[in-house]
């Protein structure tokens, strides 16, 4: 059965999204990922999607304060508009200021990470901690809001817990103090990635707030991102991990939302064709720092046909450029459009032999 987009939806989903003073033509954001929402990155997404709002890695406000120049992460190129700068700390004024400074390089937006587990982040009183601090985190908002033209967002979480979610509160306390969106990753800090992510809470949110509403959490396809639009009646999702390995899904939504018609799924082989082009796109942006970031992305692409596994274990492990285009070129050769072939044992041998003479060669 093919997917239906009810009219309801269809005719919500058709209005540009206003964020403060700024219309964005697309319902569907890429989310900010460290370590993966370079520049190189972002302009596959937009390939595919082009109108949809797309974010940088999150960027530390008191590293910018204390930084001679402004860091890579942070760099917006020519045509990337409309782009998020995502910033995090838990100081107003060091906010303030890199907010300032996001603004010049050329965001659409600056968003305030307020939902970010990780330990290194929380512990210094940053990201999603600033759940058990709502009143630093309205200052935060209220200080950016006061420093910027542009509007200012934030992305947060359920809460810190099964225990302690706050979230209908804590969203109303930054609309008050001067946001002018806020997105939902339906999970608590303590969940991290795990267990399913509660849409229900993002309906209630958009029944308490007046600003828009984005959802996230679970957006893996098409499919997902309508049921989610659906249930909980948000202005629009944002995709995370979804897109790792595959900077086509922003696009396939947005093309859905917009026609009703599906685009049909990336094939492998347009796969890696896509991440033989991320590869030179790193290689190029960042040089041999770009080739060891470039392993896990390349693994991330490569599945879906006989010898898929063998050839992500090799591609973990390249050292140079040519290296892993020989394995992206090999893998080509292999890959099959047809339906997934079981990945067995005497493919993955050889092609443990072919990678042996070609890096052979390449040393050479």
């Amino acid at each position: 059965m093919s997917l239906q987009l009810s009219p309801q939806l269809q005719a919500r989903m058709a209005q540009p999204l206003e964020i403060g003073g700024v219309k964005i033509f697309s319902r569907v954001f890429q989310a900010p990922l460290s370590g993966v929402t370079d520049m190189v990155f972002r302009r596959l997404v937009r390939r595919f999607a082009p109108q949809s709002m797309v974010y940088t890695e999150m960027v530390s406000a008191i590293g910018l304060h204390y930084a001679r120049e402004l860091p890579r992460v942070m760099e917006v190129g020519e045509g990337e508009q409309p782009i998020g700068i995502q910033l995090f700390d838990c100081r107003p004024h060091f906010l303030a200021e890199a907010a300032r400074m996001a603004v010049d390089e050329g965001a659409t937006l600056v968003d305030i990470n307020m939902g970010c587990p990780v330990n290194k982040i929380t512990r210094n009183g940053g990201g999603s901690s600033l759940l058990r601090d709502p009143d630093t985190a309205a200052k935060i908002v209220e200080t950016v809001a006061k420093a910027v033209e542009v509007p200012v967002t934030v992305k947060t979480r359920l809460g810190w817990s099964d225990e302690e979610i706050n979230i209908l509160d804590f969203a109303y306390r930054l609309q008050e103090a001067g946001a002018q969106l806020i997105t939902v990753h339906a999970r608590t800090r303590a969940q991290g990635f795990s267990g399913r992510a509660r849409w229900e809470w993002i309906r209630r949110v958009k029944e308490r707030l007046r600003i828009p509403v984005i959802a996230n959490g679970d957006i893996f396809s098409t499919a997902a991102a309508v049921k989610c639009l659906e249930e909980t009646g948000a202005d629009g999702v944002m995709c995370s991990r979804g897109t790792m390995g595959y900077p086509f899904l922003v696009g396939e939504i947005d093309h859905f939302l917009k026609t009703g018609q599906e685009r049909p799924p990336a094939t492998p082989l347009e796969r890696i064709q896509v991440a033989l082009e991320h590869l030179r796109g790193l290689w190029e942006y960042k040089g041999e720092r770009g080739i060891r970031q470039a392993r896990k992305h390349m693994t991330w692409y490569v599945k879906g046909f006989a010898g898929a596994s063998h050839f992500r274990a090799l591609l973990c492990r390249i050292e140079t450029l040519q290296e892993g285009e020989a394995l992206l070129l090999q893998a080509m050769k292999h890959c099959q459009d047809a339906a997934p072939e079981p990945e067995d044992e005497e493919m993955g041998e050889a092609l443990e032999r072919e990678h042996a003479a070609t890096k052979e060669a390449l040393l050479a």
